[in-house]
C-alpha cells in the first residue's frame, strides 16, 4: 500500500513515558507576514481575531473544535465527524515545543549537508523542490503522547507531558517531493547511515532551563529513501503557518516527531546521529526495559475512537447512531 514503511519499527508498550514538557510559552514574531506569505496562505490561517487564544498559534482556535493544553492544541474528536478521511486544516491538531514562526518563503531555503554526501552541501529553495517530481500521499500524523491522560484518568499513574485526550492525531492528503530524490540530488553516498532534519522554529527550552536546541531528530536512511515526503501542500493548499509553512518532512506511519515542521537543513551522517529526541525523549520507559530505555519510538500501531466527547453519556434504552475513526 501507498506510504507502507518498511523500515523496522518497534513494539508500543502499556507503559509509555515521555520525558518532554511543554515548551515555555514564546510570543509570535511581531513582524507582519510579507506579502508573498500572505498571498500563499488562506484567510483563516492569519486571522485578526481569534475565537480562543493560545500561545504561539497562529490559528483561530474555536473552543468547540479544540482544547487548549499551553503550546499546543488538540481536537476534540467529536468535531471530526462528518468531516470524511482527510482532517480540514481548520481542525488538524497542533503540537509545537515553542511557537509557530512566520517564515517567508520567498527567503526560505533547505540546506543538505553532512559526512554522508559527495560533492558538498547543497541548497534548494522552494521553486527548485517544486520542480522537481511531486508525489501525493495520504497519511496521518499523531503526536507519540496521544492519549496520555488517561493513564492518570483510567489507571491512576502519573505522567509528564502533554495532557492528550484522543485529538493529537490527524490525517491529510500531503504533496511535495520524495526526500530520496533531493538526497540523490544533493549527492547521498553508500557510506551514509543517518538523516536529521531540524526545523526552523525556536530553541526548545526545559522547565528547569536545559536547552535542547531546535527540534530535530534522525532516522535511518532506509526510511528516508523509502516514503518519507518533503511535503509543501496539505489537502490541495499550501501549507498553513502552524503545520510546517513553507514545507515540512512527513514521516508516514512513525511517530509524529519524525515530522518534523519548518524544515531548515538536513544532516546526512555517514556515523549514526543523536539528538536529545531520540535519546531522552521518546523511547519506552519501565521495568521491562533497561535503564536508558528502549530503542527510540517510530512506528505507531493500529488504534481507534468514537467521535464522541470522553464524559459522553449515552441514555440505555434508546437506538444511537455512533460513528468513529480507527487508523494505522
Amino acid at each position: 500500500m501507498a506510504g507502507e514503511a518498511r523500515a523496522e519499527g518497534v513494539a508500543r508498550r502499556d507503559l509509555l513515558r515521555l520525558g518532554a514538557a511543554a515548551g515555555a510559552a514564546v510570543a509570535l514574531p511581531t513582524a507582519l507576514p510579507s506579502p508573498a506569505v500572505a498571498a500563499a496562505q488562506a484567510a483563516p490561517d492569519v486571522p485578526t481575531a481569534r475565537p480562543a487564544a493560545a500561545p504561539g498559534i497562529v490559528k483561530p482556535l474555536p473552543p468547540d473544535l479544540f482544547t487548549v493544553h499551553g503550546t499546543n492544541a488538540e481536537t476534540r474528536f467529536q468535531a471530526l465527524r462528518g468531516t470524511g478521511p482527510h482532517t480540514p486544516a481548520d481542525r488538524f491538531f497542533v503540537r509545537n515545543h515553542t511557537s509557530t514562526p512566520v517564515l517567508d518563503p520567498a527567503t526560505w531555503s533547505l540546506r543538505v549537508w553532512g559526512s554522508g554526501l559527495d560533492g558538498g552541501e547543497r541548497e534548494f529553495g522552494l521553486d527548485e523542490l517544486r520542480a522537481l517530481p511531486a508525489t501525493e500521499c495520504g497519511a496521518f500524523v499523531e503526536c507519540a503522547g496521544n492519549a496520555r491522560s488517561f493513564y492518570a484518568t483510567q489507571q491512576g499513574e502519573p505522567v509528564s507531558g502533554t495532557p492528550w485526550g484522543t485529538g493529537a492525531v490527524g490525517n491529510a492528503r500531503w504533496r511535495g517531493v520524495r526526500l530520496g530524490e533531493v538526497l540523490r540530488r544533493a549527492g547521498i553516498t553508500r557510506r551514509a547511515v543517518d538523516v536529521m532534519p531540524r526545523g526552523l522554529d525556536d530553541a526548545y527550552v526545559t522547565d528547569d532551563g536545559t536547552s535542547y536546541g531546535r527540534v530535530r531528530r534522525p532516522m535511518p536512511v532506509a526510511k528516508a529513501l523509502d516514503d518519507v515526503l518533503l511535503a509543501y501542500e496539505m489537502n490541495g493548499e499550501p501549507l498553513p503557518y502552524d503545520h510546517g509553512f513553507p514545507v515540512r518532512v512527513l514521516a508516514p506511519s512513525w511517530v509524529g516527531i519524525a515530522s518534523v515542521k519548518w524544515v531548515g537543513d538536513i544532516e546526512v551522517s555517514a556515523e549514526p546521529l543523536y539528538s536529545p529526541w531520540n535519546t531522552v525523549l521518546y523511547r519506552l520507559f519501565g521495568s521491562a526495559y533497561p535503564p536508558e530505555g528502549s530503542a527510540p519510538l517510530t512506528r505507531q500501531t493500529l488504534k481507534s475512537a468514537f467521535e464522541l466527547p470522553l464524559d459522553a453519556e449515552l441514555r440505555a434504552g434508546r437506538t444511537h447512531l455512533l460513528t468513529g475513526r480507527s487508523w494505522s
